[in-house]
Formats: structure tokens, C-alpha cells, sequence
């Protein structure tokens, strides 16, 4: 068996990070903007070292579930910190990001999980009724909160404060009822068929790895959101500079967050493990979307902030296709390399329309 260690690494990044934060102050110069940006994305890779590290003390499928709300909780940090902030598309950020996370996980990310599998395994294996489970929960969240507000009394694509209250309410019990499926009800549908990867046999952390592991994801997660805040301004001063929409802001923040998942869930697949690479993907999606518009729902309700949560109609289409493209690779219990190529064209035309509307 390997025993876990922690990297030096992902403990330094962080403190070198928070140190350098305050040290910059409000005027810092361009190379201590860029040292700050590369500490920003140190400091989310570190966080989702920590949160594996976890995980693998409490097992699976708690690994996953902890690495997915240890994003989530990033994403949330960030929205909320920008929209208290204020300043232009704050009411279509949460929209923005939360959608762009959606995409990202589901085509993206998915699809290069499933090119490299089917390259380098032909065909891989999972259990349908776990992701069947994720894919149903996560079609309606995306219906309810990105779809449903563009149709309902209110303004375009706003709801009324009693109307976020009850997606509030419904988006919590349906990931709620996903989690305690995947947990205690069903928790064999989403623990792999077998495991080949040296990483599972690996011996569990002590408790005061565990611990310091708990620590340091906490001071990651702070400066994660303190980072992102502070270079939010320069970030956005970039896209319009470029001529892009500001909707490219809410991409450029879902994919500094999702980088590490991507990467595990890459990880993952390369070890034929595809099953711990699906739960990874879409509990993220899940959780993105099921804890995020609730929370800044929330927010929204008490600083009297209206936001805006309906897409429009370019991002309906591709996310619906997106969905059902993904429904239908996953409803066979197995996968090959047509699938992955079909969700990352999908991605790639997200990407475009959203630079060129």
C-alpha cells in the first residue's frame, strides 16, 4: 500500500498566497497582478489536493460529494463576493457562471473524459442507475432555475421573491434526495465495478494528515474567494478590451474553478476508473447548480439585489442539446470515442456562439 502525503507545495501556495495578498495592496503593479493570478490557480489546485485527501479518509462515493461541495463552495465565494461588490452584470453574473460551469462539466469535461477512454480502452463501463439518477436531478434543476424564468408573470428571465423562495426549496430537496440516495440508499450504484488504479489501494490518512488537510483547504478556499475578487476587475477589463461579451467573465471564473475537477476526473478515466471520473462530473454539475442558485438566491432575497437567472435562447438550445446529447451516450451502460467527439464539438460551439452571439 502507498501511504498519502502531503506535497509541500500545497501548503506554501496557499500561505505564500494570502501573505502576497495583503502585501499588494489596491495598486499593485502588472507582475504582482500575474503572480497573484498564478497563486489564484495554485491555490484551487491545492484546495482540491486537500479535499482528496479527505475524501479518501472517508471513502467513496463521500470522496466525491466532498471534492464536488469543496468547488461549489469556491463558485458560491466568488459570485457572492462579486455581487456584493457591485458594478455592471452583476444580475446576470450568477446566470453567467453557473451556466458556463454546466457546460464546461458536461461537454468539456465529459467529453474529453470519454475521447481519452475510448482511445485508450476502446469501450468503458459504469453503473446506469447511478448516472441515470444525476442525469434526471440535474435536467430538472437546469429547467426549473436557467429555463423556467423566461416563461413565468415577472421580468424577462427574473423571478419574484416568493418564486425564488420556492426554487430555493425544490432545488435543496432534489440535491438533497440525490445525496442521500447516493450515500445511504443506493450507494452501490456509484461505487466502481472494479478498481485498477494503485490510488485505491492506497493506505487511508492518519487523522492529523486529515486534519491538516481540513485546515489548509479552508485558508485555500478563503483566498481563493479573496484572489478572484480582487482580480475580477482586471479580468473583466480584459474581455471587454477584447470586444467579447461580459457573459465571458462567467466562463472564465467556471473554468479557473472546475480546472482541478477536470483534472481529476481526467485522472481518473486514464486509470480505466470511469465510474469515479462520472461521479466526479456530474455531482460537480449538481452541486454547481443545486447549491449555487439557491445561495445566491438567497442573497438576492436579503440585499433586495434582483438577479437574473433565464438564459437566453442560444444557450437554451445548446444546453438543451448538450443534455440530451449526454442522455443518450450514457444510457447504455457503455461508452466509446464517437460520444466524446460529439460533446466536445458541442463545447466548442458554446465557446463560439458565446464569443461571437
Amino acid at each position: 500500500m502507498k501511504e498519502i502525503h502531503l506535497p509541500k507545495w500545497t501548503m506554501l501556495v496557499p500561505v505564500a498566497a494570502i501573505i502576497l495578498y495583503f502585501v499588494a495592496g489596491y495598486d499593485a503593479g502588472l507582475f504582482l497582478k500575474l503572480l497573484l493570478a498564478v497563486l489564484l490557480i495554485g491555490s484551487v489546485i491545492a484546495s482540491v489536493h486537500h479535499a482528496e485527501v479527505i475524501a479518501h479518509r472517508v471513502g467513496e462515493p463521500f470522496g466525491t460529494i466532498i471534492l464536488a461541495i469543496a468547488i461549489t463552495t469556491i463558485e458560491v465565494g466568488l459570485i457572492v463576493s462579486l455581487m456584493l461588490a457591485g458594478g455592471d452584470g452583476v444580475k446576470e453574473l450568477a446566470r453567467d457562471t453557473v451556466f458556463a460551469a454546466v457546460m464546461i462539466i458536461l461537454t468539456a469535461i465529459v467529453g474529453i473524459c470519454l475521447l481519452k477512454g475510448g482511445l485508450k480502452f476502446k469501450e468503458q463501463l459504469y453503473k446506469l442507475q447511478g448516472v441515470n439518477a444525476a442525469l434526471i436531478t440535474l435536467l430538472s434543476i437546469i429547467v426549473l432555475t436557467l429555463i423556467l424564468p423566461n416563461y413565468t408573470s415577472g421580468a424577462k428571465g427574473e423571478y419574484s421573491v416568493s418564486q425564488l423562495i420556492f426554487v430555493i426549496v425544490v432545488s435543496l430537496v432534489l440535491y438533497g434526495g440525490f445525496i442521500f440516495m447516493q450515500t445511504v440508499r443506493h450507494r452501490d450504484y456509484f461505487l466502481p465495478k472494479e478498481s485498477q488504479s494503485e490510488d485505491d489501494h492506497a493506505e487511508a490518512p492518519n487523522n492529523i494528515t486529515a486534519l491538516s488537510s481540513l485546515a489548509f483547504l479552508i485558508l485555500s478556499l478563503i483566498i481563493v474567494v479573496l484572489l478572484a475578487k480582487y482580480l475580477s476587475k482586471d479580468i473583466e477589463t480584459i474581455v471587454v478590451e477584447m470586444g467579447a461579451p461580459k457573459s465571458v467573465v462567467g466562463v472564465i471564473i467556471a473554468a479557473i474553478v472546475l480546472l482541478p475537477e477536470g483534472l481529476a476526473a481526467y485522472s481518473a478515466v486514464k486509470s480505466n476508473r470511469l465510474q469515479t471520473s462520472l461521479n466526479l462530473a456530474l455531482g460537480s454539475a449538481l452541486a454547481s447548480i443545486g447549491l449555487t442558485i439557491p445561495a445566491v438566491a438567497i442573497v438576492s432575497i436579503l440585499t433586495e439585489m434582483p438577479i437574473v437567472l433565464g438564459i437566453n435562447t442560444t444557450s437554451t438550445v445548446l444546453l438543451l442539446l448538450s443534455m440530451l446529447t449526454i442522455m443518450f451516450s450514457l444510457a447504455t451502460g457503455k461508452t466509446n470515442i464517437q460520444q466524446g467527439i460529439v460533446l466536445l464539438v458541442i463545447f466548442f460551439s458554446y465557446l463560439f456562439y458565446t464569443v461571437v452571439p
